[in-house]
């Protein structure tokens, strides 16, 4: 389970959170929706270490999680909105690159991974390919491909149909909830309140102050 209690951020003059409580159940998948400029894509940013949190206490079954060092913990696997995959890089390298790197994992290792993560999300074959041949759905899965690469313990979609058309948008939905079966605690972040209410067991309406 993850708890989050008395979260405060703030940028610049604006107060993004203060004294936020969340908790999620573990294999749950628990969806933040509402307008832009309510902090939902900021709190999975601080989940994932990309932002810091200003104060706050986060805790994951039952143990505290240091918000000064959660770019090592691993506790969230964030899939960008606009997936940001290194466009000169083949899959494979887009996927190997964080873990040889931050979790000093060996090459052969790491694709070994790689190879079994792709052919589970139906993209065996495409190792060597490029972001530029694959379609939004195929960047979506190697998105969240590569979030899976450091074994995180929840996974993290910022707008993860935005853009998308209604094939695409399914096939998205379809690979959330393939994760929810197999017990990922997931998060995500959409203005898509149907698709919200199609993939989630809980859903937060967030507002900006």
């Amino acid at each position: 389970m993850l708890e989050l209690i008395n979260i405060s951020k703030r940028f610049g003059n604006k107060q993004i959170f203060d004294n936020f409580n969340l908790a999620v159940e573990a294999g749950k998948t628990l969806s933040l929706v509402g307008p832009s400029g309510g902090g939902k894509t900021t709190l999975l940013r601080m989940l994932a270490g990309l932002e810091k949190l200003d104060s706050g206490e986060i805790i994951y079954n039952g143990e505290s999680v240091s918000i000064n060092h959660l770019e090592d913990a691993n506790l969230l696997g964030f899939v960008f909105q606009d997936f940001q995959l290194f466009p000169h890089l083949s899959v494979m390298d887009n996927l190997i690159l964080s873990p040889t790197k931050t979790l000093n994992m060996s090459k052969t290792q790491a694709q070994e991974k790689a190879l079994n993560l792709l052919e589970r999300l139906g993209l065996a074959g495409f190792a060597d390919a490029y972001p530029y041949s694959l379609s939004g759905g195929q960047k979506q899965r190697v998105a969240l491909a590569r979030a899976m690469m450091i074994d995180p313990q929840i996974i993290g979609y910022d707008e993860p149909t935005s853009a998308l058309d209604v094939a695409l948008r399914q096939e998205v939905e379809k690979l959330i909830l393939q994760n929810k079966e197999a017990g990922i605690t997931q998060i995500i972040v959409t203005h898509d309140l149907n698709f919200a209410e199609n993939i989630s067991d809980q859903i937060i309406k967030i507002n900006p102050k």
